[in-house]
């Protein structure tokens, strides 16, 4: 799996304050290394995928469709979530269904594992709010998850803390900064901005709707199978639960009728006091992935790209880190996750 070369000191420079460049820029900085983060919008980060992300850390149970090497980075991230950030909550994710979807349920159950199989009673004792509503449940219990518009700005602070430097309203590319220092190694994070340079990327949309209700309480996400795709109930803080997310092979922004309509619908299913939820936002955003739904590290001398974490952003971001700052430090290279010019 690893190969090894040596690479030089240098400084590192980084573009793109998302979610991945932000673990990318945080590792390094914390590795005593000199690192400016550059991002093109501002502070609030409005305009980017992660803003609209739903901050699941779910490597058992994205196994259902993703392949091996998504699970293998998502269970490194889980230890280095838990140990930069010690607060992210890992009270673990449910899967329920509805008697119609009981052949999808089981089938969940067969291609993941990890879990722990519930019945009401162990449903109702572990989230009141679903007592009376399903027959059984996947628990499991290693899962956790984030709020991204509360987490990103605490990531950005702590790689302040450990001496890197952000500069928003910076909109450079990887030759602008070359050009500036020759010696530098620039990191390219910046998602679909980058298909001038990677062409091959594409954009897959993810809509989600954010509600508010103190009528339902959960502690954890729960996913609803369905059968266009699963329903994500996520619990935020202050009353706020966020409903997504779909995945539609498209570049428009916004949410479409029919979504909107099946995602609150599904929700109803989950607990009919979503029914008289109110409703605080809809919005989408565009993952950006390669043909294969799968990530990738490009490294062409001093200049990196990590791109393609399609919907695994917040999963696999930190362990994508990890290996950029290991081939950095020790020339070490995953030939997973790696591709060398």
């Amino acid at each position: 799996m690893y190969q090894t070369t040596k690479r030089p000191d240098s400084a590192i420079s980084i573009i793109g304050a998302g979610i991945a460049g932000a673990w990318q820029a945080l590792l390094f900085a914390q590795a005593g290394h000199a690192v400016t983060l550059h991002e093109r919008s501002d502070a609030g980060m409005t305009d980017a995928t992660s803003h609209w992300a739903g901050g699941m850390l779910a490597p058992y149970c994205e196994a259902e469709v993703a392949e091996p090497i998504i699970s293998r980075l998502g269970e490194r991230s889980l230890d280095i979530w838990r140990r930069e950030l010690p607060d992210t909550p890992f009270n673990g994710s449910l899967v329920v269904a509805h008697a119609r979807e009981r052949n999808d349920f089981e089938r969940f159950a067969r291609m993941t594992e990890g879990h722990q199989r519930l019945d009401a009673a162990g449903l109702a004792q572990l989230e009141p709010s679903l007592e009376g509503r399903f027959r059984d449940a996947l628990f499991f219990p290693a899962e956790g998850h984030v709020e991204p518009r509360r987490v990103l700005p605490k990531l950005h602070e702590r790689i302040r803390a450990a001496g890197g430097t952000i500069k928003f309203g910076s909109d450079v590319t990887a030759k602008d900064l070359a050009d500036l220092n020759p010696k530098s190694i620039v990191i390219d994070c910046r998602g679909l901005s980058a298909r001038d340079e990677q062409p091959e990327l594409r954009g897959v949309k993810g809509e989600m709707i954010l509600i508010e209700t103190s009528e339902v309480q959960l502690a954890r996400p729960v996913r609803l199978i369905h059968p266009r795709w699963p329903l994500y109930v996520i619990p935020r803080e202050d009353n706020l639960f966020m409903l997504g997310a779909t995945s539609i092979e498209a570049e428009d922004t916004g949410v479409s009728v029919r979504s909107a309509l099946e995602l609150l619908g599904a929700a109803y299913t989950v607990h009919p006091a979503f029914g008289e939820a109110r409703i605080l936002e809809f919005g989408s955003g565009l993952r950006p992935a390669f043909p294969d739904n799968l990530p990738r590290i490009g490294i062409r001398g001093s200049r990196i790209s990590v791109n393609g974490l399609y919907r695994h952003g917040f999963l696999i971001a930190p362990a994508l880190a990890e290996l950029t700052l290991a081939y950095v430090e020790r020339g070490q290279i995953d030939n997973e996750v790696m591709q060398c010019a």
